[in-house]
């Protein structure tokens, strides 16, 4: 009967939390959509330059390794990230249900990339790779969803919106040499831009 108290204690006090944050949050975490950015920008761009003849051929292991490198340096900089902001800033509510949702987003992603590179090797095409940019931008667009109904960001809902536009522009692209270029262009107007936003918007609010 107590732990059901202490539960019930807890969903209450989550949701008074969540109502105070409602009107004017100061989120957290646009760092970690600068570091999203910039890495995955950095391997979208890398993957358009394989793709073109723009650097150096190293076969059919390239695509894959580029992906699985890029996501194994973002899971350190979540890392560090996350534990400089520490749980003191997280807070309760609005932000850290919504770091939830980006951090399960993450570990989402990571499987993803990891998986596209395992058929990548089994079948020795990068086909699959291919799949990643419509893939992770409707999980952006869903993340960025959660974010603006928790918050009441107005911009987010733009974001949002722009990820799942962007998701249905990668795939009809599936067969164009600029690709990577435009998945690129993408992250850095939903991941890039958005992080920088939202730290500097902390930080004026801090």
């Amino acid at each position: 009967m107590n732990d059901r108290l202490t539960a019930l204690e807890n969903d209450i006090g989550f949701l008074k939390a969540l109502a105070e944050e409602g009107r004017s949050p100061t989120l957290v975490g646009g760092s970690i959509m600068i570091a999203a950015g910039i890495i995955f920008g950095l391997a979208s761009l890398g993957q358009w330059a394989l793709r073109n003849g723009l650097s150096p051929s190293f076969g059919v292991w390239a695509p894959p390794v580029i992906w699985i490198a890029a996501m194994v340096v973002f899971m350190v900089a979540l890392a560090v990230i996350l534990r400089r902001l520490g749980p003191h800033k997280l807070g309760e509510g609005a932000n850290r249900a919504i770091g939830v949702a980006w951090s399960s987003a993450g570990l989402a992603m990571f499987t993803l990339f990891v998986s596209a590179g395992i058929v990548a090797w089994r079948t020795g095409s990068d086909a699959s790779l291919m799949m990643l940019c419509p893939i992770v931008l409707s999980v952006y667009g869903l993340c960025w969803s959660v974010a603006a109904s928790l918050a009441g960001v107005g911009w987010m809902r733009l974001a949002a919106i722009g990820s799942f536009a962007a998701a249905l522009v990668t795939a009809l692209m599936c067969n164009s040499p600029s690709l990577f270029l435009v998945y690129a262009a993408a992250l850095a107007i939903l991941a890039l831009l958005p992080g920088v936003v939202m730290v500097r918007r902390a930080r004026a609010q801090g």
